[in-house]
This record gives C-alpha cells, structure tokens and sequence, in this order.
C-alpha cells in the first residue's frame, strides 16, 4: 500500500470507526520512509518484533470513535499482512542483507570503497 490511510480504511472495515483512530498506528509504520522511500524502508518495523514495539509504544489496546476495544497488535499484524503478504520474523530481513566489508570493521571510524578496500 502506498499510504497510512488506505491501512486505516482497512482497520475501519474490520473494527468500525473512522480512519482517524488507526491513523497513529499506521503512520508509524510508515514513518521510515524518511529514512529510505522505497520498499526497503519496511525492513525497520514490518515484522514480527515491530508489531509488539507498536504494542509497546501505544498500549496493548486503543478504542476507537464507535467505543469497540480494539487490539493494537492485530492492527500491526493487518498492515504487515496488507503490505507483505505475511508477517515476517525481523531475521527474515536481516537475513537479506548483504555483508559489507565494513560492517566487520572494528576501532576508529575508517571509510572503504564499494570493494571493501579502505579508503586513506
């Protein structure tokens, strides 16, 4: 999905309300897209951990405009599920990074070149 607010149409449907109660939620998700706008951005919250960071952060419930209790982490699950297909573990991600050579590196800060050759 493309922005918060079709994920809020989505909690709307299931739990009732109006976009305006899930819309905290949702743009949480999303905020990361500051960092990298694209698909990569997804790799911060969309998974398993990130879904109980959200519980963590807004409560374990919220009640939304027509007073039904709904669970803040069946929200993080359907925006998982809405974007992914599924809810990720966050290894899935880091399994898909690719080691660079200076991610190993330990000391001073030292810069290296695409090759993983350090730059002086």
């Amino acid at each position: 999905m493309s922005h918060p607010y079709y994920h809020c149409l989505i909690n709307v449907k299931r739990w009732g309300g109006k976009p305006d109660d899930y819309a905290k939620l949702n743009s949480w998700f999303d905020e990361t897209k500051a960092i990298l706008p694209d698909m990569r951005h997804r790799a911060l919250r969309h998974h398993s951990e990130g879904i109980f960071m959200l519980e963590r952060i807004f409560g374990e419930t919220i009640i939304n405009s027509d007073g039904r209790v709904v669970p803040v982490r069946k929200i993080g699950e359907e925006h998982c599920i809405a974007d992914l297909g599924y809810i990720p573990a966050a290894s899935d991600w880091l399994r898909a990074i690719r080691p660079e050579a200076w991610m190993y590196r330990r000391g001073a800060k030292q810069h290296y070149d695409k090759e993983g050759n350090l730059i002086q």
